[in-house]
């Protein structure tokens, strides 16, 4: 085998097993071992006589994240062809530069400090990717156990964090015992040598199943409804007028309305008409009005939906960056919001402050948006950009006592961003989606079971309302305890537990992806002065 063809086959290798180790139906166990063939591709680039090393260590590794991104994230094309090309293209990029980052930092440092320079760097992205406008977070390493939520129920301490440094570190243990064996130590001495790392593997599931058991038991004495209309947001949903949709809920929902019922649950965006309702007189309009008068009967029920408002500017400069233009002299700001009615109380609004980069917002749009127009904005869904709020908020049910914490779909891929409702006094989370724009593929599937992690961080009961499913009820061990298939109209009705306790995750954070950073930085400093190198030289001469 040639270099060529044995540099393609380890870059093609690690990017099909991060693949195949990814939930919803990955081989789990495959991600401790998933980047042992790009570092072994990295060190063999290393050592040949060829030239170019930095350039053939991006091209390779960015044929291994590609490949890793489309095995995960294919189902992109459902929005549009662009818009998955865009997203993979993309993300392949960040992570083989941060790559080709840790090769030549590698060089410069002894070979101990190189690798842990890749553990802090790797972790260091991760936190970057959860903050910046670029946010594509679905391929962090500590995702890859949603669908394993007896192995790291001590996200509670760590939250996803814990599980890509678990991984990290295993991963290059493994790869330094492969490296360093040779066949005449024999196949005893392998396997020895391996028991350790294993066992590394092992002792935090064991903790993670004493800590599932330690779970206290809450009576789920909440009972909600979660409404699931299935309406095709291609073809259907921009169709109806918000009166449409409102008599198909009440036609939908009202057969199972009862007055022990306390919430109701219906999906992102369900009201959609048009621009959306003005929200500074929203509680003025005969849709208000009717709204509250579903409830009349039911003076104990909560509806919380979502909703989009707007504000409309009349001026010729842009009164915000989130604003879009209209025409000339008219600007407009629109709103991906969740509404809580209940009837004789006070509306509560909040407005979803994660949003799909592309989509609802475009990266770096005062630097961008003079250069590119809106073209970074038509990949699929309803493209527009829009406002957010700075912090999280509850909506507070008057007759319960309780908070609920409204969560609008993209949101629930940020842990320490959720952490935010807790802090707020959230008793327990409404989670309402649409996850209708990536057909029955992986998609929807991956974002219900991310949201068994934010779960077991936070230890919240979740109820979650999707438009096309799936539906369902999860407790704060990440159980799903009900669910609705996919692409049907349906009604679920459920209990769900209060909970009032802060876990560690809720205190702190993503503490660990701030360590890194520092860490990585540190590294970097000592990797451009070469010193450690040198003193490394100067200590083995002597």
């Amino acid at each position: 085998m040639n270099k060529i063809t044995l540099h393609l086959s380890l870059a093609l290798s690690s990017g099909i097993l991060l693949g195949l180790a990814w939930p919803i139906n990955g081989l789990t166990l495959l991600i401790f071992v998933a980047l042992i063939p790009i570092l072994f591709l990295e060190n063999s680039i290393r050592k040949d006589n060829f030239k170019q090393k930095g350039l053939r260590v991006f091209g390779y590794s960015y044929l291994t994240f590609l490949s890793w991104n489309l095995i995960t994230s294919w189902w992109l094309i459902n929005s549009t062809f662009i818009g998955m090309a865009f997203a993979n293209l993309c993300n392949s990029l960040f992570y083989s530069s941060f790559f080709c980052l840790f090769y030549w930092a590698k060089g410069r440092l002894p070979n101990r400090s190189g690798y842990l320079f890749l553990i802090a760097l790797w972790l260091a992205f991760e936190k970057l990717h959860l903050t910046w406008d670029f946010s594509w977070t679905w391929m962090n390493l500590g995702n890859v156990f949603s669908e394993k939520i007896y192995w790291i129920q001590w996200y509670e301490y760590t939250g996803t964090f814990g599980g890509s440094l678990w991984v990290l570190i295993i991963k290059i243990w493994m790869y330094s015992i492969i490296k360093n064996y040779t066949v005449s130590e024999g196949l005893g001495k392998l396997v020895k040598k391996i028991v350790p790392p294993l066992i590394f593997i092992s002792l935090p599931i064991a903790f993670s199943l004493f800590l599932y058991q330690k779970v206290e038991h809450i009576e789920p004495n909440i009972k909600v409804i979660l409404h699931q209309p299935n309406i095709d947001p291609y073809n259907s949903k921009y169709n109806f007028s918000n009166n449409q949709l409102l008599t198909q809920f009440s036609k939908q929902v009202k057969p199972y309305l009862t007055e022990k019922i306390d919430y109701v649950l219906s999906p992102e965006t369900y009201f959609a008409e048009g621009y959306g309702e003005k929200l500074d007189d929203f509680d003025q309009t005969e849709l208000y009005q009717k709204m509250l008068r579903e409830f009349k009967d039911y003076p104990r029920v909560q509806w919380v939906t979502g909703i989009q408002f707007y504000d409309l500017y009349k001026q010729n400069e842009p009164p915000s960056l989130s604003a879009n233009k209209l025409r000339n002299g008219i600007w407009i700001d629109y709103y991906n919001s969740a509404l809580a009615l209940q009837f004789k109380k006070e509306a509560q609004v909040y407005h979803k402050s994660k949003l799909v980069v592309g989509v609802e917002n475009m990266p770096f749009k005062t630097l961008l948006k003079p250069i590119l127009g809106d073209v970074l904005l038509n990949l699929g869904g309803t493209v527009a950009s829009r406002v957010t709020q700075k912090n999280r908020s509850v909506f507070d049910h008057p007759n319960l006592k309780i908070n609920a914490g409204p969560v609008i779909c993209w949101e629930s891929i940020f842990g320490e961003f959720m952490t935010g409702y807790v802090k707020e006094g959230a008793d327990f989370l409404a989670i309402i989606s649409n996850d209708a724009w990536w057909a029955n593929t992986p998609g929807h599937k991956q974002l219900l079971s991310y949201t068994r992690l934010r779960a077991i961080e936070l230890r919240r009961d979740i109820a979650r309302s999707a438009n096309t499913g799936i539906s369902s009820i999860i407790d704060a061990r990440g159980e799903i305890l009900l669910q609705s298939e996919y692409g049907t109209k349906t009604v679920l009705r459920g209990n769900i537990a209060p909970r009032s306790d802060l876990t560690f995750y809720v205190r702190y954070g993503d503490i660990i992806g701030r360590w890194a950073i520092f860490i990585a930085v540190i590294y970097f400093l000592l990797a451009l002065s070469g010193r450690l190198k040198k003193k490394q030289k100067v200590n083995s001469s002597m």
